[in-house]
């Protein structure tokens, strides 16, 4: 079948062992690859209710037909198993150069099984796999770790098409924090729902992926021109303008203008100092260019360099706005150079910025009730990152902060004013302004998330009224089932205007020969939608699961915005019916 290499690989840790064998096509057809594939082998292989942290949770990493292709926005690839954080089923994605690498290794998908007794590093080629000790790079942060595994595994070749890349854990990951991340290209995280836990519970401190292949495409001229066309028609897109001029840090300006920027731990909707930690302080204060995964053009990220202060000279690739929400806005943090700062340690010690952020607020308001007995409080940057380490090492509070903000709440006693879906926590738009953002993040997958269906971008831009309640899970579920396409191929969230349904059947086609109809690619997506619901349900999900905290619904904001349980639970209704499943969310 074109777009596909028809093989997967299966890496037994525990055995040092390997095989590959070759996937069903009516499988492909029915799932493309991606997340369509890696939830089909998660559903099939993993056994029901598995503790997340044992040998026998599948870690599986896929690419898309479109990795490798010359489509906009490809670069990509996806982390897939059963999260340590929420219980339920972990999905991440990450960019830069290392995609194409995993891609060039010349599988749809590679399973990881089994635990190895040692440390260990593999190398993943077209031939296979090596396994190697990595005694010596247990204990490394990401960056060091990254060096190191491509500098003694990876081979140096001359020939253009050869790709070789590594992802790799840190300390975090090492010591099993249920919220650590697994990083490549230094600064690109394949960063929610804890994946780096279970690269560090089975042993697996990096891998190596190597090879010079490519996919076999249906129509690669047909790609190509396509591809052409678009950056032609792209190049003076508003949306890639803003992208690439401000990236990601022009939301601050944005979330705070209509009041739903989440401050001082969930309690307020916009933070007086924002001017200080926005798109424009960030490219005052300090050196940034815009920086670009492979084969795109928007070229949101920002690559950074502090100019003075106590952290001149440091540089990285961000701030992104979630991070400057969850430093700048739950923790009160008014410099932009502080929130760099906490950004790098938490890359190096690889931890996701969305969940310590709202970790350390909760520890923050833990402390102003008595609830522990800490020095922390809100804008002590100190404070916040020795947090980071204690949590990264799990020493003292930070092992319990280890666990999730589920475990610490339950501790301090302070469950109702814990903000998170599953043991997820929200990414920075408040949902008591933006609604449809609301009904996102109480039925994605994984927990609060807000790019599954990124329907911030609906309601911020007018398509839809964000008090809409009646008929707003309608257009959610077109943007969902649009963007569940983007998952299986695997493409950028942020070309999400530039390919509109046409365009992804344009695209499915070219790549794989299937005959793609907008009503066979939405069959394609809720057949992927129903695989996960029901791995979710297989390891426990209940309707009472898919809510928002109760504090969001009883808490308005300054501004009169709030979200009652029945406007949540209307919508939840209405995209079940949508779904096809039945009043509990199962598929019938």
């Amino acid at each position: 079948m074109h777009g596909f290499y028809g093989r997967i690989l299966f890496v037994d840790l525990s055995r040092k062992r390997f095989r590959v064998e070759t996937p069903d096509e009516k499988v492909l057809s029915g799932v493309l690859g991606g997340k369509g594939l890696a939830s089909h082998l998660l559903l099939t292989l993993n056994p029901p209710m598995v503790d997340p942290l044992s040998p026998e949770n599948n870690l599986i990493f896929s690419t898309g037909p479109a990795c490798g292709s010359l489509v906009w926005g490809s670069s990509r690839y996806g982390v897939f198993t059963k999260s340590p954080q929420t219980g339920f089923y972990s999905e991440s994605y990450a960019g830069g150069r290392v995609p194409e690498a995993i891609d060039a290794a010349g599988y749809d998908a590679v399973v990881i099984e089994g635990k190895s007794n040692t440390p260990a590093v593999l190398v993943v080629d077209p031939q296979g796999v090596a396994f190697h000790d990595a005694d010596d790079l247990w204990g490394m942060d990401t960056h060091q770790s990254e060096d190191e595994a491509i500098k003694r595994f990876a081979k140096k070749e001359s020939d253009r098409r050869f790709r070789a890349g590594a992802v790799v854990i840190g300390p975090a990951g090492e010591h099993q924090v249920c919220f650590s991340v697994i990083e490549n290209d230094y600064w690109r995280s394949a960063g929610r729902t804890g994946a780096g836990s279970i690269m560090g519970s089975k042993g697996l401190k990096a891998i190596v992926f190597q090879g010079d292949r490519r996919r076999k495409l249906a129509d690669r001229k047909a790609v190509q021109t396509f591809a052409k066309n678009l950056a032609k028609e792209a190049k003076e897109h508003p949306q890639v303008e803003a992208y690439k001029s401000k990236g990601t840090p022009m939301l601050v300006k944005v979330m705070n203008e209509v009041g739903g920027f989440p401050t001082r731990y969930w309690s307020e909707g916009t933070y007086e100092k924002w001017p200080q930690i926005s798109a424009d302080a960030l490219h005052d204060r300090c050196e940034v260019k815009p920086r670009a995964c492979l084969k795109c053009f928007m070229a949101c990220g920002r690559m950074t360099k502090v100019r003075s202060g106590r952290h001149a000279g440091l540089r990285l690739e961000g701030p992104e706005y979630e991070t400057i929400y969850a430093f700048g806005g739950l923790c009160l943090i008014d410099n932009i150079e502080e929130i760099i700062y906490l950004n790098d340690i938490c890359d190096r010690l690889g931890i996701d910025t969305i969940t310590a952020g709202n970790l350390c607020g909760l520890t923050i308001e833990a402390a102003r009730r008595g609830r522990i007995d800490i020095a922390i409080d809100y804008g002590d940057v100190d404070a916040i990152a020795g947090l980071l380490k204690k949590i990264a090492f799990r020493q003292g509070i930070g092992d319990l902060l280890a666990r999730g903000i589920k475990a610490a709440s339950e501790e301090w006693d302070l469950q109702d004013l814990a903000v998170h879906v599953k043991g997820l926590e929200p990414a920075g738009y408040d949902p008591r302004v933006l609604k449809g953002v609301g009904l996102g993040y109480a039925t994605s997958d994984r927990g609060a998330c807000h790019l599954r269906a990124t329907f911030y971008k609906a309601e911020l831009s007018g398509m839809i009224d964000p008090d809409t309640i009646e008929g707003k899970a309608a257009m959610f579920v077109d943007f969902e089932d649009r963007l569940t396409l983007f998952d299986a191929l695997i493409l950028c969230r942020f070309f999400r205007d530039l390919y509109p349904w046409d365009a992804l059947c344009e695209t499915v086609q070219g790549l794989t020969g299937i005959e793609a109809s907008k009503t066979r690619l939405k069959a394609i997506s809720a057949n992927i939608s129903n695989m996960v619901r029901t791995f979710n349900i297989q390891e426990g999900l209940r309707r009472e699961d898919d809510r928002l905290p109760s504090r969001l619904h009883k808490e308005a904001l300054k501004s009169g915005h709030q979200i009652s349980e029945v406007e949540l639970e209307t919508m939840v209704t209405e995209y079940y019916h949508l779904r096809g499943w039945d009043e509990q969310g199962k598929p019938r």
